[in-house]
C-alpha cells in the first residue's frame, strides 16, 4: 500500500512535467488525486457496469438494503455516476458505484463515463441479465485488458427455471473462459418480478395473488464479503498501481507529443530566419556560409529540448554530416539554390522578390530537413539508427512534401521581403 502511495504520489508531484502537459491531462491527474485520498482513507470502490436494464442499480440497492439508487422501467435512467457507503460491511470505508448503460443509442459521454469509473474502481460487477450479447462481450475484454479485477453477474436469475440457469450459467462460463478465470460468474435476482399464486382460502376458494418472491444476492454478498476480507486491501494498491502505470504512460506520450510541437516550431522559426538571411543578403554564394551559423543555433537549441545539450562546435559537426548526405542526395536541389544565388545579383524590384525569394525558399527547406533529422537523431538518444545518418536523411526526404513545403516557404519569405520594400 505505502509503495503505490508513493508512486501516486511521485506522479503528482514530479518537477519534470511541464505545465502544458499537466493542462492536457488535467482529468486524470485528478483522478490521481482522488485514487491518492481514497488510499489514504481505505477506501474500496466496488462498480457495477454493463447494459441499460440490467438490473445494475436494483443490484445496488439490494445489497445495500434500502433504495438508495433510482430504478426504472425506463431505458437510461441512470445518466451519471453516483456512490454509496456500504455500511453493512465497513463502517464508510467500502462504496458501490453505479455507472450509465453502455448501450444508449445517443448516450456516448454516458458510455464514456461508466468505462472511466469501472476503470479506475477497485472492483467491477459486470452485470448481464442472459447471454451475453457482443458489445457486452467487447466491454468485458476492454476492461480486462485494463486489468480490472472482474465478477460476472448474471441477475434476474428469477426469469430462469433451474434447468435453464444451469444451462445459461455453462454457456456464459464458455463464452468468457479467455476472459475470466472459473468461478468468476454469480447469479442474484436483485429485483425479482411479481409472480401469479394461487391462494385456497379456508372455504375452499381459489383466489389469485401477485406476489413479488423475495430478493436473492446471497451468492453475491458471499462472494463479495470473501473478497473483501481476503484482497480488499491489495486489490485497492494493485488499482491505484494501475492507475499510476497507465497515467506515466499517458505523461510519457504526452511529452513525445509535445516535444514534438515545439521542436516543428522550433525548426520552422529557424527555417524562416535563415531563408530570410539567404534572401536578403546581397552578396552571392557567401551567404548560403553566412546562413551556416542559423542552423548551427537551430541544432544547440533542439539539444537543450532533448536534454542532451551539445556545444556549437558539436552543432556544427551535426550540420556538416546532415547537410553532407542532403548533398549526396540532393544535388539537383543544391544546383538550384547557387543559381538563385547568381540570379539574385543581376534582377531587380520584383523580379528581385521572387528570384530572391526562391533562393530563401531552398535554404528553408535545407534547414527543415536538418532540424527534422537532428530532432530524429536526438529523439533516439542521439543514435543515427540501423543505416547511419544517410538512411535517415533518405527517410525524411521521402516522407517529405517538397513542393508544398517549397511553395509554402517561397510564399512566406515573399511576403516579408515586399513588407520589407
Amino acid at each position: 500500500m505505502s509503495r503505490a502511495r508513493h508512486s501516486l504520489r511521485a506522479l503528482l508531484d514530479d518537477p519534470r512535467v511541464p505545465d502544458q502537459v499537466r493542462e492536457s491531462l488535467a482529468a486524470d491527474f485528478q483522478q490521481v488525486e482522488l485514487m491518492l485520498n481514497k488510499l489514504d482513507q481505505g477506501q474500496l470502490h466496488i462498480a457495477v457496469f454493463g447494459r441499460v436494464s440490467v438490473g445494475k442499480s436494483a443490484l445496488l440497492n439490494a445489497l445495500l438494503g434500502h433504495e438508495e439508487f433510482r430504478t426504472s422501467p425506463l431505458h437510461g435512467e441512470t445518466r451519471d455516476a453516483r456512490a454509496a457507503a456500504w455500511r453493512e460491511v465497513d463502517a464508510g470505508g467500502l462504496y458501490l458505484i453505479d455507472t450509465p448503460g453502455i448501450d444508449e443509442i445517443d448516450g456516448e459521454t454516458r458510455e464514456r463515463l461508466a468505462h472511466e469509473v469501472a476503470g479506475r474502481a477497485d472492483l467491477v460487477l459486470f452485470v448481464c441479465d442472459g447471454d451475453l450479447t457482443q458489445s457486452e462481450l467487447a466491454a468485458l475484454r476492454r476492461l480486462r485488458a485494463h486489468q480490472r479485477p472482474l465478477l460476472l453477474v448474471l441477475n434476474k436469475a428469477d426469469r430462469y427455471t433451474r434447468e435453464e440457469l444451469v444451462l445459461l450459467e455453462q454457456t456464459l462460463a464458455e463464452r468468457v473462459a479467455d476472459i475470466l478465470p472459473a468461478g468468476h460468474i454469480v447469479t442474484a435476482a436483485a429485483k425479482p418480478g411479481e409472480r401469479l399464486y394461487l391462494q385456497i382460502d379456508a372455504e375452499g376458494n381459489e383466489h389469485e395473488l401477485r406476489r413479488r418472491p423475495p430478493v436473492d444476492i446471497a451468492l453475491l454478498r458471499e462472494r463479495l464479503w470473501t473478497i473483501m476480507a481476503g484482497e480488499g486491501q491489495t486489490l485497492a494498491a494493485v488499482n491505484a498501481g494501475l492507475v499510476a502505470g497507465e497515467l506515466a504512460d499517458q505523461v510519457g506520450a504526452r511529452l513525445v507529443e509535445v516535444k514534438r510541437e515545439v521542436a516543428d516550431k522550433l525548426v520552422r522559426g529557424y527555417c524562416v530566419t535563415k531563408g530570410l538571411l539567404v534572401a536578403i543578403n546581397p552578396v552571392p554564394v557567401t551567404d548560403l556560409f553566412a546562413a551556416i551559423a542559423v542552423d548551427v543555433g537551430m541544432i544547440v537549441h533542439l539539444s537543450r529540448l532533448h536534454e542532451s545539450p551539445l556545444t556549437r562546435a558539436e552543432a556544427g559537426s551535426l550540420v556538416r554530416t546532415i547537410a553532407m548526405q542532403m548533398a549526396l542526395l540532393m544535388g539537383t536541389v543544391w544546383g538550384v539554390h547557387l543559381l538563385s544565388s547568381l540570379l539574385k545579383t543581376t534582377s531587380f524590384g520584383l523580379s528581385t522578390v521572387l528570384t530572391a525569394s526562391a533562393q530563401g525558399a531552398v535554404a528553408y527547406y535545407s534547414s527543415y530537413v536538418i532540424g527534422l533529422a537532428a530532432n530524429r537523431y536526438f529523439a533516439q538518444g542521439r543514435s543515427w539508427g540501423v543505416g547511419g545518418p544517410k538512411r535517415m536523411v533518405q527517410e525524411i526526404l521521402d516522407d517529405l512534401d517538397r513542393d508544398s513545403i517549397l511553395a509554402e516557404a517561397r510564399s512566406e519569405i515573399a511576403a516579408r521581403l515586399r513588407n520589407a520594400v
